[in-house]
């Protein structure tokens, strides 16, 4: 067969896959939103039970207390038998035998109850399981689908090896994937977390101005008004991360100074950020890649790297950008997994797209060196 009929056939198999596996997304997908709604629901049930439990003792402790002075009443009448009329001793001997009854019935409801909330944690736990491995089969089919749908045939024009069509698909997909997971983990852990808990606050102020004092309900509302803030700058930095708005309205370089001055405060961490040559404005393609670039660099080595110190300098130039992130951290072996990890190949990738060049420098106690210079091709302002 020849190469088209080979790329033809490729294609029509990968037509053929494509509705297979989106039905098999969609139905792991469905699994997932039913276990995550039995689970919210099973949630509930346990707290009910847990609340029933504790009533429950509560009851039966009261109805041991009374069982205990019935029966000392019963031994009192049962020693001085003569001094009670019949009617008495009966009704002393009816109450002792009641009070056991529902004392033995109470704590059968109580063995109950804790049957059925340790039934309910072992249905949560299995029910975790299941909706993690929903989640992650759902993004490994989205991986395969993307792959198969959309990106696989763009790459596919460009690159006619099917081997490195088929590398080079898989990492731009797992990165896309991998980011949309990050965010959704970021987005479910600080602002959706801080929203329900805001919305559980929400019901005790109400409660606590109805219950106790204007003053307490007062002091509750502040507390919320601090988590709403929180909430919000949370979620302010997660659409910086996503696209920092001050790149389009300020240019890089205060963006960047604006990025490393959170960075250092959020991770209690010197940063130095040196500009210099001119102060202009770049075409957006270049402001893009080189604040990505610097802010992959930068968060390697906060996360990597155990340094105090990173230096970062950047030079704009009339024809090229030169760029220089620096650590004093612990460094790494040239040429092992870190120097191979996707975040470095991402970064390699980003500037041969610009005809430019990256250099790695790293020693094991001698901290980490990355220097890139990307050239101009734009008209000068």
């Amino acid at each position: 067969m020849t190469k088209k009929a080979d790329e033809k056939a490729l294609d029509h198999i990968i037509t053929e896959m494509i509705d297979t596996v989106e039905n098999s997304k969609d139905e792991v997908f469905y699994i997932g939103e039913e276990s995550r709604k039995e689970y919210e629901q099973l949630q509930n049930e346990l707290a009910e039970t847990k609340r029933k439990v504790i009533h429950v003792i509560e009851e039966g402790d009261d109805l041991e207390q009374k069982v205990r002075f019935s029966r000392i009443r019963l031994s009192e009448v049962s020693k001085h038998f003569d001094n009670f009329t019949e009617k008495e001793i009966r009704e002393v001997y009816d109450q002792t035998h009641t009070l056991q009854s529902k004392l033995t019935m109470k704590r059968e409801k109580e063995k109950n109850l804790r049957e059925k909330r340790d039934e309910i944690e072992r249905r949560l736990r299995s029910l975790e399981q299941t909706i993690k491995r929903a989640e992650g089969l759902v993004g490994k089919i989205s991986v395969v689908l993307n792959y198969l749908n959309d990106d696989f045939k763009q790459v596919s024009e460009v690159l006619q090896d099917a081997h490195q069509k088929q590398e080079f698909g898989l990492k731009i997909i797992e990165a896309q994937e991998e980011e949309r997971r990050r965010l959704s983990r970021e987005m479910h852990d600080g602002p959706a977390q801080m929203l329900a808990n805001i919305l559980l606050r929400s019901e005790l102020v109400d409660r606590t101005f109805r219950e106790r004092s204007v003053e307490e309900a007062v002091q509750e509302m502040k507390s919320m008004r601090k988590m709403v803030h929180t909430s919000l700058s949370e979620v302010r930095r997660i659409i910086y991360d996503l696209r920092p708005m001050a790149l389009d309205d300020l240019g890089l370089v205060p963006t960047i100074k604006k990025y490393l001055t959170n960075t250092e405060e959020y991770n209690r961490i010197k940063i130095q950020f040196t500009p210099l040559g001119e102060q202009r404005r770049l075409d957006t393609k270049y402001e893009v890649a080189l604040f990505r670039l610097m802010q992959e660099s930068v968060q390697n080595a906060v996360k990597h790297s155990e340094a105090n110190l990173i230096q970062v300098k950047m030079e704009i130039m009339k024809d090229k950008v030169g760029l220089v992130i620096k650590d004093n951290g612990k460094g790494f072996e040239m040429g092992n997994r870190r120097e191979k990890s996707f975040g470095i190949i991402g970064m390699k990738e980003r500037v041969e797209m610009l005809d430019g060049e990256i250099d790695i420098y790293s020693k094991i106690n001698e901290g980490t060196s990355v220097i890139i210079n990307v050239p101009l091709n734009q008209p000068e302002e």
